[in-house]
């Protein structure tokens, strides 16, 4: 399978389009050492996000490292944030502009086109059918695209960016009601700083299914990797950090899900 899915009850879809590690072989071999690393992987997501099981979510993730094809940039690859720096649909280099190929190896057009068809296009597919199931059995429905970044990345952003970096394309990509409910719940404590619309708006996911007059409402998380994990390699899981921010994550979701049952 190009992804994993799993079909829930309730009306939530998470998507989580960077957590791939996999690489095809043929690929890997046009690559340099540092794109083996996949440091730019939303790791760990899967087991962050553990509890979406209970609450009966349902869950696709990818399988393929955004290093392939990255999920959340439109088919086009038109940049997501015109003016600012960031990475493409194939990406040619890491978030420290280190190169992903050997010299004369970055895929062509006609490579391009190939991934899409190959691994970008069934991950959308899928997440397409599912929103649409989940339509008709609820009629309105939350999707929750996850994704988490290194705490510091000069490339894209002064500083260190804040812990939790919600996106709603600027209040398009769902109803103002449920970007309300979702940010206060966020507001309640002050543990983790909070971020609205701020560098990080929603990617193309977001921006592409939210179509709140057809009642999917999307909001994307960009959250800091410190809080649950180490950002150097070897990319350790810290399940005591972890347990910090997850009460909270699943209070965020029910939010969501509350708020499109009301």
């Amino acid at each position: 399978m190009d992804f994993s899915f799993k079909a829930g009850s309730i009306p939530l879809l998470v998507s989580m389009p960077h957590v791939g590690t996999d690489i095809p072989d043929d690929i890997a071999a046009s690559m340099a050492p540092c794109a083996l690393a996949k440091a730019d992987t939303d790791w760990h997501l899967k087991e962050l996000y553990g509890f979406l099981g209970e609450m009966g979510a349902s869950t696709i993730a990818a399988r393929w490292s955004r290093y392939v094809i990255d999920l959340n940039r439109p088919p086009e690859d038109t940049n997501l944030y015109p003016g600012l720096s960031t990475t493409g649909l194939c990406p040619v280099d890491t978030f420290g502009s280190e190169q992903l190929y050997l010299p004369g190896q970055a895929p062509d057009e006609a490579q391009v086109q190939m991934r899409l068809q190959r691994y970008w296009q069934p991950y959308h597919q899928q997440l397409r059918a599912e929103l649409d199931r989940l339509l008709a059995l609820h009629g309105r429905v939350v999707l929750w695209d996850a994704h988490s970044i290194a705490s510091v990345v000069p490339r894209f952003f002064e500083g260190r960016l804040p812990d939790l970096n919600f996106g709603t394309a600027q209040g398009t990509s769902c109803a103002p009601g449920m970007e309300q409910a979702v940010v206060a719940v966020a507001r309640t404590q002050d543990a983790f700083s909070v971020a609205v619309n701020g560098r990080f708006k929603g990617g193309h996911i977001t921006r592409h299914y939210g179509q709140p007059a057809r009642n999917v409402h999307a909001i994307q998380l960009e959250m800091c990797q410190c809080l649950y994990m180490d950002e150097s390699a070897p990319f350790a899981y810290r399940p005591e950090l972890a347990a910090r921010v997850q009460p909270l994550l699943r209070k965020l979701t029910g939010a969501a899900v509350d708020w499109v049952r009301a």
